[in-house]
């Protein structure tokens, strides 16, 4: 891949890295909760999820999705739940700051590799819009596979780093959140509800 194709994809995946979404916002609700440290695994859960999705949209179901309406509807009302519960499961809880029972916390480091994966996987119009988005920056008379991989290892790469950032930004904002943490849960279950309601009629 030429490097400044590649420099230009880098660019235009860390745009969209950096734009809100729900696994940058399970980040931060898990950097606040869990600490940085352990939400490296929700990270590399949702990290995980968008390779699927990448490998999904290379493998040409993006065309497929695109052309069924009802898979595309049904992928969409199945995503939808599941950010809509996971959105009413935050605004009920109490801020705690780091759960703990005693030493260990609640919740294991594979339950936040398993919930950055479903969040990542609960939104498959990731799938259309990376068809869309690798056909920028492919060069047809390059071998397809050294591309694919190069883009796939870049955007996985951007997203990991941004995504600490934001949960490890969230874990030095603790302080603040003791005071006003009901409050900063409530406005992130909305956000996660707010999602699940837009989800069915993106287009």
């Amino acid at each position: 891949m030429d490097f400044y194709i590649w420099l230009t994809f880098a660019a235009a995946a860390l745009g969209l890295s950096i734009t809100p979404g729900p696994n940058s916002l399970l980040a931060l609700t898990h950097g606040v909760t869990y600490g940085y440290r352990r939400t490296c695994f929700t990270i590399l859960g949702g990290v995980l999820g968008f390779l699927i999705l990448f490998a999904i949209s290379v493998a040409g179901l993006g065309l497929l999705l695109q052309s069924s309406p009802l898979a595309l509807t049904l992928c969409k009302i199945f995503g939808s739940l599941y950010l809509a519960w996971l959105g009413m499961q935050l605004w009920r809880k109490p801020f705690t700051g780091i759960e703990q029972t005693g030493t260990e916390p609640l919740r294991s480091k594979s339950q936040l590799f398993r919930q950055g994966v479903l969040v990542a996987l609960s939104n498959p119009k990731v799938i259309l819009f990376l068809g869309v988005f690798l056909a920028m920056f492919i060069d047809t008379s390059q071998p397809l596979e050294n591309q694919f991989i190069t883009m796939a290892l870049t955007l996985v790469i951007i997203e990991f780093v941004v995504e600490l950032l934001v949960a490890m930004a969230a874990f030095k904002a603790r302080p603040w959140l003791q005071k006003k943490g009901q409050q900063f849960n409530q406005l992130c279950g909305s956000l996660f509800i707010a999602l699940a309601v837009i989800l069915p009629f993106s287009q």
